[in-house]
Order: structure tokens, then C-alpha cells, then sequence
């Protein structure tokens, strides 16, 4: 039985993209631009395992579904800001494909878990 948040795999995965993600943008550029989509990134990709925390720790049903499927939203904001980045040449397609598996990992997971907390 899992008794803490930190022991959910997709938490953990969500986690580490974060990290990932923050040493990824050491190296973009320093503009206006760039400054308001490492923002707007950081904020999404932080979000996903922020919310799969808080709707552990609030255990209901409901809640807890309702909590998943932000974190999923969040995902999918994520792989966006990723794909402007890449698109934008400010780091390269295999750091991008290594976060795409990612994302699509976490999908996976979260999908998983929204689906077995709506039939239970």
C-alpha cells in the first residue's frame, strides 16, 4: 500500500522531468521572449507532479480524480511549451524526443489511475 505521494512512479517521473527540464534551460537564450516561455513551462511542467501530491493527499474519489486530471491537462500544456522550444532551435530534437517518452509515460500513468479511480 502506498503511504506517501513520493512513492507513485508517475509522481517520481513527473518529478525528474521537472529537474530535466530545469537543466535544460540553462542554456536558451536570455531574451524577453524566452523568459516568458521558460515561465509558462516551468509552471506547467511543476504543476504535474504538484497536483498528482494534492489530490494523494486529499484521498477521495472525486477529488482525487478531479486532481489527476489537472496534472494531466498539465502534461499536455508541457509537451506544448516543449514543442515552441524545440521549434524555436533552443535545444535539440533528442533532448526533446527523451522529454516527449517522458510526457507520454505520465500520460499513460495518469490516464491509468483516472481510469481505475472512476470505475472503483
Amino acid at each position: 500500500m502506498i503511504r506517501d505521494f513520493r512513492e507513485l512512479i508517475v509522481w517520481q517521473k513527473s518529478h525528474q522531468l521537472f529537474l530535466d527540464i530545469m537543466r535544460d534551460i540553462e542554456g536558451f537564450p536570455k531574451t524577453q521572449a524566452t523568459k516568458i516561455v521558460i515561465d509558462q513551462l516551468l509552471r506547467s511542467c511543476g504543476s504535474i507532479s504538484a497536483n498528482i501530491a494534492e489530490g494523494f493527499g486529499r484521498k477521495k474519489g472525486k477529488e482525487y480524480v478531479h486532481y489527476l486530471i489537472i496534472a494531466r491537462g498539465s502534461t499536455t500544456e508541457t509537451l506544448n511549451w516543449l514543442l515552441k522550444c524545440v521549434d524555436a532551435n533552443w535545444f535539440d530534437k533528442e533532448t526533446f524526443h527523451h522529454r516527449e517518452k517522458t510526457i507520454e509515460e505520465v500520460l499513460k500513468m495518469l490516464n491509468r489511475m483516472i481510469g481505475q479511480k472512476i470505475t472503483s
